[in-house]
């Protein structure tokens, strides 16, 4: 055989898989690993779909989407948005698989070979991959503690150089559920527009904000509108992350662009899945709002809980629904703590290490990220046998 392509050999995976995979075949065990709703699908939803293949819409659908879904999110951003968000449904808009396909799509439209993206650590590990498959170069910019592990304007300055093109964007945040604060998002605004980036702006936790706030968005900055590169997606929002379906909205050129290019990869999505996005919009916004009740009375429950437990701290996240919890004092590389918590608790969380580069002032090595999209009773569960692990590995 042939060797593989250096792409193929050398793109990592995700750390947050390998240490579900860690546990596989385990009993007893507590996950709180993969970012996914414990909730199930409301029920209009899979109601729809299941009426959708009843009717035989089991063919393909246009490549940008069905018509039908993308006038009900044009129609849901301009009742949230107003005009913030460019959203004709046929000339802005494009149904993609999950955010995921949204995110790598945009970059091969707007990267090539060299170029360099900005992207804000701690991050998703994904961006990482997707960027490395477009033929370009990361450049990572770390939030900090101490700041809420929000940017600093002045890092992301200082990354740019001349092979700048964009800037991935997430807030809330995944892993950290930093909310990027509203003075913060308007130097980051100004750079974009100063240094003439694309913004890839990734809100798939926009509605899972918390303390009666409202997150900053890219979307809110009228000189740059042409900029953004806008990516949604069902999964957080209505419990829908098997679904595989998102969307994306940019100026009508990006687009068309991004059009051929999903013709390419994946064609089209499944139509009763795009039809049952459509009650999602039209029906359900009330179930998404009582999940995103519960997930903020889950981050209050972990948070105190976290950090009454010796050894192991954690900022209060604005968003999303991950604890990002500082390890450093058990004086172990995250990779080894969280073996050593999977082995000895069978609760399984996800190293640090694994969410970007750590630098001087930002030890990624230091830090777990906990998802509490689960039940109370397991979050209880958690924080006992974390408990118990503390006091024995203290004395």
């Amino acid at each position: 055989m042939k060797e593989l392509s250096n792409l193929a050999m050398t793109l990592k995976g995700s750390i947050i898989r390998e240490m579900h995979s860690a546990a596989a075949g385990m009993t007893d065990i507590l996950n709180f690993t993969v970012g996914e709703p414990d909730f199930v699908t409301p029920k209009p939803i899979i109601d729809r779909a299941y009426q959708s293949m009843l009717e035989g819409k089991t063919f393909y659908s246009q490549n940008r989407g069905i018509l039908p879904l993308r006038e009900a999110i044009s129609a849901y951003h301009k009742k949230v948005d107003g005009d913030k968000i460019a959203v004709d449904p046929n000339d802005n808009i494009l149904v993609t698989i999950g955010a995921t396909e949204a995110l790598q799509l945009a970059l091969f439209a707007t990267i090539n070979p060299g170029d360099e993206v900005v992207v804000l650590t701690p991050c998703w590990p994904n961006y990482l991959g997707m960027v490395t498959v477009a033929g370009g170069v990361a450049v990572c910019v770390p939030g900090y503690e101490e700041n809420g592990f929000a940017p600093n304007p002045a890092d992301i300055e200082a990354a740019i150089t001349p092979k700048t093109k964009a800037i991935m964007v997430n807030s809330p945040s995944n892993p950290t559920g930093a909310v990027i604060p509203q003075d913060t998002m308007d130097q980051i605004a100004a750079l974009i527009e100063k240094h003439d980036l694309f913004a890839l702006v990734d809100e798939v936790y926009r509605t899972i904000v918390f303390d009666g706030q409202r997150a900053a968005s890219l979307t809110d900055y009228p000189a740059i509108k042409d900029n953004i590169i806008f990516i949604n997606s069902f999964s957080k929002m209505f419990a829908m992350t098997g679904w595989r379906v998102g969307y994306v909205t940019a100026v009508p050129q990006l687009i068309a662009k991004m059009t051929l290019l999903h013709q390419n990869f994946a064609n089209s999505i499944f139509v009763p899945a795009q039809e049952a996005c459509i009650t999602a919009l039209e029906e359900c916004i009330p179930d998404s709002e009582k999940m995103t009740e519960s997930y903020e009375k889950r981050r209050n429950l972990i948070i105190k809980g976290l950090n009454d437990i010796k050894g192991l701290s954690c900022i209060t996240p604005g968003g999303a629904f991950y604890a990002f919890t500082n390890i450093s004092e058990f004086g172990m590389n995250s990779r080894d703590f969280c073996l050593k918590v999977l082995e000895e608790t069978k609760a399984v969380t996800v190293p640090g290490v694994g969410f970007g580069q750590s630098t001087d002032g930002l030890n990624l090595d230091n830090y777990i990220r906990v998802s509490y999209a689960t039940s109370e009773d397991n979050i209880n569960e958690f924080l006992n046998r974390m408990n118990d692990f503390s006091q024995k590995f203290f004395g």
